[in-house]
């Protein structure tokens, strides 16, 4: 089944969205790989949102591959997250949503370069980042993912509203 022109899963929900997602653990000496938020100063992690028809894994390395260009496969689930925020993206501003997300470790190429600096419209900057980076990051459990990876799977639930 061909998935690219199939809906991401972002529904509405009552006066909310409802988001499943995936993310990317992407590290290489000691630090992952996040994008630069046009919206906020944040980081994320690379990845988006699955396709309907899609299963997480499959959509994780879609995502991987759209956003660096390059082709990884998954290494291991790591974090099944569940976090409410309110929708910082203009589109639908100020919504509150929950988010369902996946989040895996992926298999870094050791030839491993991305095809730019920049993601989608070029607004958004990818960026390599420590344990200790100063910043906000999202998912916050990154930091210890990058640190002290845990050999199963952590769910983390977070409200952030």
């Amino acid at each position: 089944m061909e998935h690219n022109n199939a809906p991401d899963m972002c529904v509405p929900c009552g006066e909310g969205l409802l988001n499943v997602r995936v993310g990317a653990i992407i590290v290489r000496d000691g630090k992952a790989l996040m994008v630069k938020s046009k919206f906020g100063d944040y980081c994320y992690s690379v990845g988006g949102r699955i396709k309907f028809g899609e299963t997480a894994e499959q959509a994780v390395v879609r995502e991987v591959y759209e956003e660096t260009g390059a082709k990884m496969t998954v290494d291991r689930l790591g974090y099944v997250s569940e976090v409410y925020f309110y929708n910082d993206n203009p589109k639908n501003f100020g919504k509150p949503v929950y988010e369902l997300a996946f989040c895996f470790y992926m298999n870094v190429p050791a030839d491993f370069a991305l095809a730019s600096d920049h993601l989608g419209d070029g607004e958004e900057a990818f960026v390599w980042v420590a344990p200790d980076h100063p910043g906000t990051l999202y998912p916050d459990f990154i930091r210890a993912a990058i640190a002290t990876p845990q050999p199963g799977v952590v769910h983390d639930v977070r409200d952030d509203r």
